[in-house]
């Protein structure tokens, strides 16, 4: 079966705030001494996704 890629278009500050909201969301998961895995995976796919810009055409 194939997989299906998903695709986002961030600005900049779209994506530090996403990273900030998931580094809170890990922190509060370490005080309540919970797995940290599946936030820790998210962080390192959006710090390791390529930056793209592309030209958005009017019809």
């Amino acid at each position: 079966m194939k997989s299906k890629h998903y695709y986002i278009n961030l600005t900049d500050q779209e994506r530090v705030d996403i990273l900030h909201s998931l580094i809170n969301k890990r922190n509060k998961l370490i005080e309540q001494g919970r797995y940290t895995d599946l936030v820790d995976e998210v962080i390192a796919k959006i710090t390791q996704a390529k930056k793209r810009t592309f030209i958005i055409k009017a019809t």
